[in-house]
Order: structure tokens, then sequence, then C-alpha cells
């Protein structure tokens, strides 16, 4: 009897070809395809030799060698490829088999394929699939979201594939259609804002300061034995660490523009869609922006002098300060996050388990972290919290840690020194406990110069006022009023 992959996989890059590999090793056999179908023959007699692969040369051939009902897993590019394998797939499926993104996909897109998939009678799942090649290889974090009839078919795979935490695995069902890659969106978002954070620590001690990198790998390497342990806090102690055949730290040889895929761009649109501040998280993807602008800096550093960094206080305490601020900036961007689901889920109808996502980030993706246990534990506590900043234990930290905060937003600015997502992260805190903000102000000027109307403070909420500021106009109002 000829033998039947559990599951099939298109496209054999780094990503596809560790998680096919770690799915081999859990006891699944799987089927193979790469568009370029030398690939296939490459890894088949390569890395997965002697192992329970089936290379398959189309499409046709890997659906043919699959188990009912079938499991088809797509890891390309996203986009347009996407859609052309859905179409080459669609074909050779049959009524409940399923089709698996598991690329960097943008929710409406998952969205839209998870009703056009459906409409053929088959299943869908968008999953995040976050961790690089080694989290692919050991077990990486995953976030399925889909048709939710396909879970129960996919998660003996997912979970036996993925990283555990205190035992459990980091890959739950999150929710229907696009839940999935929009939590993965929201992942990769803080992502950027935890890397910015860092290095704008980074510059802080290397500018003002004046510390080496041995100096620096020193702080990073404590930090990571306490509350800030995490994995970018590990690789960038390191980093620092980190010295080429002359002797030459690394870091210093690279060049300082960065580099970015787009997920960051679109969390920061989406807040903008939903109406959320996403204000940390879009300062770092801003920061990449600004650090693409190279050639326009060298030109810019030279005509706009600034002052020049110089510190006389205590180095150690400052130092100290530096970890409050981190500490505290990163409550807010997850906080931010966070806020970013709640909103995405009202409006498109997912019930998200805010808990669960902070514990299928506890291992195997790029911001687990210690701190996350803390997200699961302050949700266990209250389901209903609207604000990471309002849960007793984010609470007091923020507070204890916003003198030095402040100290070390201060003392950057005065200095020349651009701290955009920490800076940001403040004033979002300070705004956020502001009780009276100057909107006022604001929604007089529309309705002087729109007449967009405003609410007062003596009358009950939802009723609209407008007044002829200049005495020439009429009496005529805008017919909308949006917060």
């Amino acid at each position: 009897m000829e033998k039947l992959a559990d599951i099939g996989l298109i496209g054999l890059a780094v990503m596809g070809e560790n998680l096919v590999l770690n799915m081999e090793s859990k006891g699944f056999t799987v089927g193979v395809f790469n568009r370029t179908v030398s690939k296939v023959d490459t890894f088949v007699n390569g890395r997965g030799k002697g192992k329970n692969f089936i290379g398959a040369h189309s499409v046709e051939e890997l659906c043919r060698s699959l188990k009912r009902p079938r499991k088809v897993m797509i890891l390309v590019k996203a986009g347009q490829a996407v859609d052309g394998f859905i179409e080459q797939i669609i074909p050779c499926l049959e009524p409940g088999d399923v089709i698996i993104d598991g690329g960097n996909t943008h929710f409406p897109d998952t969205v839209r394929r998870t009703a056009l998939v459906e409409s053929r009678g088959l299943l869908y799942v968008g999953t995040g699939v976050s961790g690089g090649e080694e989290g692919a290889l050991n077990g990486p974090s995953m976030m399925p979201g889909g048709s939710n009839n396909a879970w129960e078919l996919v998660k003996p795979v997912f979970q036996a594939i993925c990283a555990r935490a205190d035992g459990a695995p980091c890959c739950d069902w999150v929710g229907e259609n696009g839940a999935g890659h929009f939590v993965k969106m929201v992942h990769n978002g803080i992502e950027y804002g935890d890397m910015q954070l860092i290095c704008e620590v980074y510059q802080i001690m290397k500018d003002l300061l004046g510390m080496t990198a041995p100096e620096m790998h020193e702080v990073f390497r404590t930090w990571n034995e306490g509350e800030l342990n995490s994995y970018l806090i590990e690789i960038t102690r390191d980093i620092l660490a980190y010295r080429n055949e002359a002797g030459e730290t690394v870091v210093d040889r690279i060049l300082d523009t960065a580099g970015q895929k787009g997920t960051g761009k679109w969390t920061g649109v989406a807040a903008l869609d939903l109406g959320v501040p996403l204000t940390l998280i879009g300062e770092s993807v801003f920061a990449r922006c600004l650090s693409a602008q190279k050639d326009e800096r060298l030109v810019a550093s030279r005509e706009l002098a600034c002052v020049q960094p110089a510190f006389t206080g205590d180095r150690a305490a400052f130092v100290n300060d530096l970890k409050s601020a981190l500490y505290a900036s990163k409550i807010v961007s997850y906080a931010q996050g966070y806020l970013l689901m709640r909103e995405a889920a009202k409006e498109y109808g997912w019930n998200l388990n805010y808990g669960g996502i902070a514990l299928m980030w506890r291992g195997g993706c790029i911001i687990r972290s210690a701190f996350l246990g803390k997200i699961k534990e302050a949700f266990d506590r209250n389901p209903a919290l609207t604000n990471l900043l309002l849960d007793p234990f984010f609470k007091e930290k923020v507070l204890a840690a916003q003198a030095g905060w402040r100290t070390v937003v201060s003392t950057a600015i005065r200095n020349g020194i651009p701290v955009p997502s920490m800076s940001a992260g403040l004033t979002y805190f300070d705004g956020y406990r502001t009780e009276r903000l100057p909107a006022n102000l604001l929604q007089a000027q529309r309705d002087y110069f729109g007449a967009h109307t405003y609410e007062r403070i003596d009358r009950p909420r939802g009723e609209f006022f407008h007044t002829n500021w200049t005495g020439k106009g009429g009496d005529t109002a805008a017919s909308t009023y949006v917060v």
C-alpha cells in the first residue's frame, strides 16, 4: 500500500525547510513541493535524506500524496504568490480538506481568502509563525485563525511542533478568518517597538555615557537575569560581545540603516483605521524610515549642528534609570498593542483570548520574555481589563519607574539624542492619565472653520452643538461627528 503524508507543504525556503524538518522530527510524514522543482530533489536527497518526506514535482502530485482530510500548507512570499497557489490547490482537493497559509500575510487578505476557500467547500487557516529559522526548526510560536472547523484537523500537528512554555503549547486557536494573522501582525509591531527601545538605550549608553561594547554587554547580561529577561535583551547582550577575526566589535561595523518587511507599517495603518493611539510602535516604524535616509542625515549632521552630548552625573544611577525607562516603555508598548487587538475584535467580531495570546508569545517567538507571564496573569485576574496600565501589577511598576523614565527622556532631549519611541511612550502615559486634554480647543477650531459641532461638559454625551463664531456664518452644522 502506498505511503501517504500527514501534511503537505509548498515552499522550501529557509522557513519552510526548517518547519518540515520539525514536523518530521515529531513523527509526521510530510509531502513537500517547491515552485523551483529542483529544490525538492535537493532537499529530499540532502537534509531530508532517509527521513519521512515525500517529494512532489507538481501541486497535483503533492495533493495525491496526502491522507484525507488533506492538509496543504503554503509558506511562500505574501501576496500574489499565495493567491496563485490557492487557485492551483483548490481543484485538487475535496470538501473538508484544509489549505493553510503560514506566511506573513496581511490580515485583510486572509479574511478574503477564508471566504473564497469556504465558498468552494474547503477549510482555510491563516497562521502567524514566529521565531525565525531557529524557531521553525525547534519550535515556533503559532497563531492560527480562519475556518473554526479546521482547528481540530491542524491542532495535532501545530501543537506538536510549536514551542512550549511552562509545559503549555505556544499555539492555540485565535479566532475566525483573519484573527490569527492580525495577532501575528500586532506581535511584529510590538517587536518593532521592543527593538527600537533597546536601540535607544544603546545609543544613550554609547553617545552620552561613553560606554564601551564590553561595558554595555555586561549591563544587558545583568538585565537579562531580572525582570527584563527576554530573547531580544539576550541577543543584544550577545551582539555587543561578538568580535570579528580582527578583534573588532561587529555591531560597530554595521551601517546604521534598518530594513523592514512591512508588518510594522501594517500595524500602524490598522491602528489609524481603528482609532487606536499606537504611538510608541508607530514611532518605531518611522525611526526605521528615518534611518534609511542615510545620505540626507550625513548632510544634515554637518549643516544642523547640535549640542555635544555631555554627562556629568552618576553613571551607575543613570544606568538604573535606563532600566526603569526601558521597562516602563515596554509596558506602554504592550498596552497599546493589546488595545489594538481589543478594538479589532470589536470591529471584526473576533472572540480573542488575550491571556492566551500572551501565553502563545511566551516561547518560540521573537518577543518571548518573562514579562509576558505577567500579562497572562493580568488577564487571568480580569478578563475584561481595558488597559494593561490599569492592572495592579503594571500600575505599580510604571508608577515606580516613572521618575527614572522622565530623567532619561529629558536628559536625552537636552543632549540631542533621539528617543522617539521612549518619549512617545511617556507622552502616551501622561496623556492617558490626564483627566482633561486640550481637545476642547481642537473641537472649537473644527467647529469654527467647518461647523463640525462639539459636545458640552454640562450636557449629556451624544448632544451636539454648533456656534456661529464670527456672526457671519449660519446655523447649519455638519451632519457627522466622529471621535
